[in-house]
């Protein structure tokens, strides 16, 4: 589904195939001289058609259409190389970058399955939770060439400037793009409507929750009349849902706080213990890469307590676990 958001911005729906996200918002701008294309969906069958298939109805051409990823996630960054051609430009941060093109590497895969068993996932799990993530299933594939974006470097597209503000935390390098005369925020997934971003465990950034949390501080004090959000509804009081965002984390760390408090306890479970809203009955019967996200928000939440100093993070015999300090 194709919509007109602003004059020559349009957003295209791309499906996400048995993903609970169903769609991933991919925003054509349309210039004079160049288009741009923020994300672009799962490289897979089914969000090419869709995407293709939207760029065509726009006569967007190729040739002239740069692309840009808010940040590494499949959902967002896996159609890139199918799109970009040899005159196109791809912006993405820099962190976010590099990670990227190791998606596309079996060693990347094996370092997070390692990483993972360090906080308590069995070895059978996280095997399998890797063997069926989308981002191993529905990157780009190839090693691609990115332009870096930094905090406040500016992206003119027809009537529209655009400026970078690095937002770390959902990914070490996700980035918006402000643009201050007709306040609009594109948010990729650091701001969404009705699903709380997770916050990405990654050896890349230490602490993801505070630096998130921060970065939503920074929007926070934005003049945002509309934000092009990466999924589902657009949002038109950022300022309110950045409220929300921030008391539901400071139920997290609540809720975790709570569950520390029966004694020592690895991430994984920890947060078999934690509240989901998910249709699983049990931390048993989880999807295994639904798993994944869960401990790695855990990590996160416990990480941020270990900076504030709540919390004692302890490693032992390669295994790592968390207690309260009293």
């Amino acid at each position: 589904m194709i919509q007109e958001i602003l004059p020559d911005i349009y957003k295209i729906e791309v499906p996400l195939p048995g993903s609970p996200l169903k769609a991933t918002n991919s925003y054509l701008i349309k210039g004079r001289e160049r288009n741009l294309l923020i994300d672009t969906g799962w490289n897979r069958e089914e969000s090419r058609e869709a995407l293709f298939a939207g760029l065509a109805a726009l006569d967007a051409v190729l040739e002239k259409t740069d692309i840009l990823l808010t940040h590494v996630h499949a959902d967002h960054s896996g159609l890139s190389a199918a799109v970009a051609t040899e005159k196109s430009t791809l912006y993405c941060g820099e962190i976010d970058s590099e990670l990227v093109n190791a998606t596309g590497t079996p060693a990347y895969w094996s370092n997070i399955s390692a990483m993972f068993g360090v906080y308590g996932f069995p070895l059978e799990e996280i095997t399998s939770a890797m063997r069926a993530h989308p981002g191993r299933r529905y990157n780009p594939g190839v090693k691609q060439d990115f332009t870096i974006l930094r905090g406040n470097d500016v992206i003119q597209v027809g009537d529209y400037c655009f400026t970078c503000i690095e937002t770390p935390g959902h990914t070490p390098g996700h980035i918006c793009l402000y643009e201050p005369k007709s306040k609009i925020l594109v948010s990729g997934d650091h701001v969404l409507d009705d699903i709380t971003p997770n916050i990405t465990f990654e050896k890349r950034i230490e602490d993801s929750l505070g630096h998130y949390l921060h970065s939503l501080d920074i929007i926070d004090g934005l003049d945002i009349g509309i934000v092009l959000t990466g999924h589902r509804r657009l949002i038109d009081n950022i300022h309110k849902r950045i409220g929300e965002l921030k008391q539901h984390h400071q139920n997290r760390i609540n809720e975790v706080l709570d569950i520390l408090g029966a004694g020592l306890r690895d991430a994984y479970r920890i947060a078999g213990q934690m509240t989901w809203d998910i249709s699983a009955k049990s931390w048993e019967l989880f999807p295994p890469a639904q798993k994944v996200f869960a401990v790695g928000e855990a990590v996160t939440h416990l990480e941020y307590l270990q900076h504030i100093g709540k919390v004692r993070k302890n490693e032992n015999n390669g295994k790592v676990s968390f207690e309260l300090i009293y």
